[in-house]
């Protein structure tokens, strides 16, 4: 039969079933269903396939809905088949929760089902009915709400249920066998078998987007523009789809290429074209907080305008309590109610003797020098100051607001916070640096500058050299 024949090739051409499989069939008792089911009933010995049938009744259509409850137990039980129902009443959920859109906890209530029973049952994968023209009035819906060539792209015959992580269904891969079959078809090899299905009458109301869709926008595109409409937007959403795997791994390996400990690179990041910097922001966000939700169109641009222009610095806040950094090179993405408070520190400093400063992950290290000619700093991250001059209480501290100091070379004082923005500290690195003090004075801010106070002279006789080491805790 040519229904047969199309269903099993579009299983091989996807590989969306392999012999030996264990299959839960979705079945809500309508057309698409029912077909689905009946076809993988006839090709279960093919593939030597163990099938299963699951029902969600949602509690929305009464008697209505009960009635396709029993309709599909008997069919199921007809075809000597395990079958799985589960009863609820979306309506008082969402009343209970006082948000959400009903279509959409419908959806998520049944794959949540779906996939409990085949984990129960140990059954790998999930077939369900959508068809070409269900893909064609997704497409449309996508290219209504302004989506991207992801959404354009429309359902996959084959993958992975995208459910959070610590959900019963992470893993199951969801299959689509009619997904390059048109409504006509099915109900042609619906009415030759002789096979009943339940009509299911929510479907003719327009109010709902995709009826709308399926039921008056799709059928006066196909009188004005082409009787095959649907099935030439069934093709343009598998190019596209295969376009975006492409892209997808394209993605991938420049985030890989721009990405480093702290985030990634702006500099490498503004050398990639804008297409591929839409795509890099979208991959990261997704990678870094788990989802997408919320993120739109503006959400990106506004990323892209902040990284561009503007303050070498600063914070743009996101959906969900993120919020997306820019330091100097570095960018990076941060939870908001995660953000410590920079802990405000203070250690008496003993010359002679390691100090470990675990707010600033360093370790301070001093020795005596009786040759101050033989020894001079290397790096910043080191310095010398005559012995005789210090006399006072040494002391190593976080920095402070309106904290100054004496630059070596200069005859008056310097704004620290200056020196951190010349020297392009990172504003999270600020508030933990450790600044090593001489009573009210500040000596050294290792790595940045040193004091003019205490400097190597003809006069030294002894030297104390500081040496600044980043630790790991």
């Amino acid at each position: 039969m040519k229904f047969q024949k199309r269903v099993r090739a579009s299983i091989k051409k996807h590989s969306l079933l392999s012999v030996g499989d264990r299959v839960l069939v979705a079945v809500s008792g309508g057309p698409d269903s029912v077909a689905l089911l009946q076809a993988l009933y006839e090709l279960r010995q093919e593939f030597a396939l163990h099938l299963e049938v699951a029902h969600l009744q949602h509690g929305i259509r009464g008697e209505e809905g009960r009635e396709d409850a029993r309709f599909v137990g008997e069919l199921a039980e007809s075809l000597n088949l395990p079958f799985h129902l589960k009863e609820m009443n979306l309506l008082e959920m969402k009343s209970a929760a006082a948000k959400g859109n009903l279509e959409a906890m419908a959806r998520e209530a049944r794959y949540q089902f779906f996939a409990a029973v085949a984990r129960e049952r140990k059954l790998g994968k999930i077939a369900s009915a959508h068809t070409q023209d269900d893909q064609a009035e997704t497409v449309l819906m996508w290219l209504l709400r302004g989506s991207g060539m992801k959404g354009l792209g429309g359902m996959a015959p084959i993958h992975t249920l995208n459910i959070p992580a610590g959900d019963s269904s992470k893993g199951i891969v969801i299959v689509r066998p009619l997904l390059e079959l048109s409504k006509a078809e099915i109900l042609e090899f619906l009415r030759e078998k002789g096979v009943a299905y339940r009509v299911d009458r929510s479907n003719q109301d327009p109010s709902l987007l995709r009826n709308w869709i399926r039921l008056e926008l799709i059928p006066r595109l196909k009188e004005r523009i082409d009787p095959n409409l649907v099935a030439r937007m069934s093709q343009d959403a598998e190019i596209l789809r295969d376009e975006e795997v492409f892209l997808e791994e394209l993605s991938r390996a420049e985030l890989a290429r721009i990405r480093n400990a702290n985030g990634i690179s702006r500099g490498l990041f503004l050398e990639r074209p804008k297409a591929m910097q839409r795509r890099l922001l979208r991959l990261w966000i997704e990678e870094v907080r788990g989802h997408l939700r919320s993120i739109d169109f503006g959400h990106v641009e506004a990323i892209l305008g902040f990284v561009r222009a503007g303050a070498p610095q600063g914070r743009l806040a996101l959906p969900g309590g993120w919020e997306f950094i820019k330091e100097y090179g570095t960018l990076s993405l941060e939870k908001r109610s995660g953000r410590p408070k920079p802990p405000c520190y203070m250690y008496e400093y003993c010359p002679g003797a390691d100090l470990k400063i675990r707010e600033a992950s360093i370790t301070i290290h001093s020795r005596r020098i009786d040759q101050p000619a033989s020894e001079s700093p290397r790096t910043t991250m080191e310095a010398v100051f005559d012995a005789a001059c210090l006399a006072e209480r040494l002391t190593v501290r976080n920095f402070r607001r309106g904290d100054r100091f004496r630059p070596l070379g200069m005859d008056g004082h310097k704004k620290v916070k200056d020196l951190f923005i010349e020297k392009k500290v990172p504003s999270s690195v600020r508030p933990n640096w450790p600044l090593l003090s001489m009573g009210k004075e500040i000596l050294w801010i290792p790595g940045y500058g040193r004091s003019e106070l205490c400097k190597i002279g003809p006069q030294t006789r002894q030297v104390w050299h500081f040496r600044a080491v980043l630790s790991r805790d």
